[in-house]
């Protein structure tokens, strides 16, 4: 059923990827960033969460694989990144999910891969309490983190990864898309969603009844993944297939 419906998605609502090479932007005299989006382990790591893979999940595996090859680039030429973490105070729920990445369970710290970026001088870490991560930048004062690290480094074209694909990352790009479009970030031309870069979760509808969920809870991974790209595309994203160093 799920391999079916993707494939009915895919003809109806065609995802068009292009290739993204990492020098354009320097060459036209620009100047890339990468945000990385809840590559935590509540999300991300085996039986780590409510919200965790049960088990091993080929494109959650992909997106941290490909995150922590981007991650390692960018570093190598001294670009800068920004990685949200999802981190709640314990006993302060977000409906409609269970519990999860509360503050001192773990949940809420980088996946083993991506730890490395805790001790890189071109990485900024930013928790977040909320699913979009331009409002969790929100400070008490009213000013944004995100927006301030995209104006500091006048970055041009701004390349996103995480996960869920359909969730936290389209919330945090549709968001920020506005933003552009509003002034916000004067120097930013492009925000470039990585499809091999993100991931979101399964949930067939079978298991979503079978927990006593509900059938409303179903999430196929496969057509809520590519429902997320085209999403962000419809509303002035580009979306890429591959990105090569």
């Amino acid at each position: 059923m799920g391999d079916d419906l993707l494939a009915q998605i895919e003809q109806a609502m065609p995802l068009a990827l292009a290739s993204l090479h990492l020098n354009d932007a320097g060459s036209a005299g620009g100047q890339f960033g990468l945000v990385m989006v809840d590559i935590v382990n509540g999300f991300a790591t085996v039986g780590a969460g409510n919200l965790a893979p049960p088990v091993e999940n080929p494109q959650v595996s992909r997106m941290v694989s490909e995150a922590d090859r981007l991650a390692r680039a960018f570093a190598a030429r001294g670009w800068p990144m920004l990685a949200f973490l999802d981190s709640h105070q314990a006993g302060k729920p977000e409906p409609p999910y269970p519990p999860h990445c509360e503050i001192g369970t773990g949940e809420e710290n980088l996946v083993p891969e991506l730890l490395w970026l805790e001790g890189e001088a071109n990485a900024t870490l930013l928790r977040k309490d909320c699913i979009n991560g331009f409002v969790g930048a929100i400070r008490p004062d009213g000013s944004n983190a995100l927006v301030d690290w995209l104006n500091r480094h006048e970055i041009t074209d701004l390349l996103a990864v995480g996960i869920c694909t359909d969730i936290c990352v389209m919330d945090m790009v549709l968001t920020l898309l506005s933003g552009r479009n509003h002034g916000l970030v004067p120097a930013l031309r492009e925000i470039h969603v990585y499809d091999q870069g993100c991931a979101t979760y399964d949930l067939p509808r079978a298991v979503a009844e079978q927990l006593e969920l509900g059938a409303g809870a179903a999430h196929p991974q496969g057509a809520t993944h590519h429902m997320g790209l085209y999403f962000m595309a419809a509303r002035g994203a580009h979306l890429v297939g591959q990105v090569e160093m």
